[in-house]
């Protein structure tokens, strides 16, 4: 006899009530993606199983973003898997959900048997199915672009015969007005269904991000939605004069809610991409890890709202001479091992492996205490190992604390991170920045060369900021820099894990430490990591991904793009 969850639609019709289908319904896959992942991290029962799912799920999600998806979706051809591949995560949603359940009854005697161990591997082979089918997607779509850019050329001719007649041996061929934007020829029409068209794709995306974070509030219950008029009030309408940091992403503001409490509040620009990434944030709970309190979707307008932090961002003490002073050698130890506990725990003992992609002094936060938390993860990227390192197109840090791999040839992992940890424990001891000589070829920064010729000539106590000289331990000191210089190598397999890092820091095993290897030479002005960039980016038309996992499928995709003339 067949199993009542021998089919999808059996399945789902059973796990519907437990896992509130209506929430979800409209859903788009990366909401779909966080969703699954933040439901696992609730669940009660085959925990294990339900994780590992999540884990395939992310890196699904990590391929999705990847690809321009509204753009996809318009197309027959990639369309239809896309809403296959959100099916699927319809019912891995479903699954975990109702891992969460404990009661009783029919449902409990129902989903605690072997079967839905059974269904839970099923969904997984399901989801590493699509983890080969997405880089394929994406070759399709590349393949419709060329022949759009084919059409484009015959167009532009076309529309430079703007409102002539042309007379042909069958009759008289009348070319209308035409409007060319992007090279590609619309006529007024055109332009107007598409507006209509942009327009009730925005809305839908709003809708789609409202039912997300609703959803996400549901599994998180500190986790809330704010009045928009509320934050109004607490900015003074966004004040200049409350503005505490911005960048490509947008701005944060200093907010004083009604009930007194203080906040700092982030209002993303109308185009930024890293909403759902810092959603991420509610799956890590670390008090090296800054918490995210709440949301705010209105119109066009998008919202979060974390706790606030009284020093602000490292940057603006660390190297300011006056403020400086602040930062004693005790608390600046005490930011290097509080970072290091925070990454260690993003790396190894949270629900996915995350690499955090732009640690930088301005994305370290201090509370009053001068307590460190790693904040602001627009840039962050889970990957399916502990030790996989991936590829993308789209490197994404900054320059002076991305890890050279990362700049030239979009090589990921979790030593990426512990490039950037190797400079900022740098930084912190000398109060210095670190400058990149482009000109040169320099792929790690003159802070690293210095620090290294520093510790092979003896004289580490001279990259000592001088703030500290009468205060500082220079056993300590000398110690966390041969740390960052074993975190700073240029190849990732010789560097330390941050497992390891900590370890060092108890400075009890400083004399057994390996000798770092110096950085490479500095040409005359040849290639710079400007240039490797332009090319990786520009000429670079292979693209490689490898895929592992815990589960026994492994898969490398090659993506070979045709010259384009």
């Amino acid at each position: 006899m067949a199993s009542p969850l021998g089919s999808s639609s059996g399945l789902w019709t059973v796990l519907g009530q437990a896992s509130n289908v209506a929430q979800i319904v409209g859903v788009d896959a990366l909401g779909l993606v966080c969703m699954v992942v933040q439901a696992a991290l609730a669940a009660r029962r085959h925990r294990d199983a339900c994780r590992r799912l999540a884990q395939h799920v992310e890196i699904v999600g990590g391929l999705l973003r990847e690809l321009e998806l509204a753009e996809l979706m318009r197309r027959e051809a990639t369309r239809r898997p896309l809403e296959q591949l959100s099916g699927a995560l319809r019912r891995c949603y479903a699954l975990v959900t109702a891992c969460q359940d404990c009661r009783g009854g029919y449902l409990g005697r129902l989903f605690w048997r072997t079967r839905m161990a059974e269904e839970l591997r099923a969904a997984e082979q399901e989801v590493d199915m699509f983890i080969r089918l997405v880089p394929l997607i994406a070759l399709v779509d590349t393949t419709h672009d060329r022949r759009i850019k084919a059409t484009e050329r015959v167009q532009s001719v076309a529309a430079s015969c703007s409102n002539l007649n042309t007379r042909t041996q069958e009759g008289v061929v009348e070319f209308t007005e035409i409007i060319v934007q992007g090279g590609i020829g619309k006529n007024g029409e055109q332009l107007l269904e598409e507006k209509v068209h942009l327009q009730e794709q925005k809305i839908k995306d709003v809708e789609a991000l409202v039912k997300l974070c609703t959803c996400t509030q549901e599994s998180y219950p500190g986790f809330k939605k704010y009045d928009f008029l509320q934050i109004v009030d607490g900015t003074e309408k966004f004040s200049e004069k409350r503005i505490i940091g911005s960048g490509g992403f947008g701005t944060v503001y200093k907010g004083e809610l009604s009930d007194g409490t203080t906040v700092a509040i982030k209002r993303l620009d109308e185009h930024a991409t890293d909403f759902n990434s810092e959603l991420q944030l509610l799956s890590l709970q670390h008090c090296n890890i800054i918490k995210l309190l709440g949301w705010c979707v209105h119109g066009k307008e998008r919202i979060l709202v974390y706790e606030f932090m009284d020093h602000g961002s490292l940057d603006h003490i660390i190297f300011d001479k006056t403020k400086g002073a602040l930062l004693s050698w005790y608390k600046r130890l005490g930011i290097i091992k509080g970072l290091a506990d925070g990454l260690v725990y993003m790396h190894e003992h949270s629900l996915l492996w995350m690499m955090h992609g732009d640690l930088k002094p301005n994305n370290v936060l201090l509370d009053h205490d001068m307590n460190p938390k790693i904040a602001d993860f627009g840039s962050a990227r889970t990957l399916s190992s502990e030790v996989a390192q991936e590829q993308t197109s789209r490197a994404v840090g900054t320059r002076g604390y991305i890890a050279p791999e990362y700049a030239s040839r979009g090589l990921y992992s979790l030593k990426a991170d512990v490039f950037s940890f190797g400079v900022l424990i740098l930084v912190i001891i000398s109060g210095r920045k670190n400058v990149m000589l482009h000109q040169q070829g320099d792929t790690v920064g003159s802070l690293v060369r210095d620090a290294w010729h520093m510790w092979n000539d003896g004289r580490l106590h001279e990259l000592v900021d001088p703030i500290l000289s009468d205060t500082c331990e220079l056993d300590e000191i000398v110690g966390c820099a041969h740390v960052a210089l074993l975190c700073a190598k240029e190849d990732p397999k010789d560097r330390l894990t941050m497992s390891d890092v900590v370890a060092l820091l108890n400075f009890e095993s400083v004399i057994l430490l390996p000798s770092p290897k110096q950085p490479s030479q500095l040409s005359n002005g040849g290639a710079t990591r400007d240039n490797l960039l332009a090319q990786f980016d520009q000429s670079s038309r292979t693209i490689d991904i490898t895929i592992t996992s815990s589960a026994p499928v492994s898969t490398r995709v090659r993506i070979i793009l045709e010259s384009q003339a």
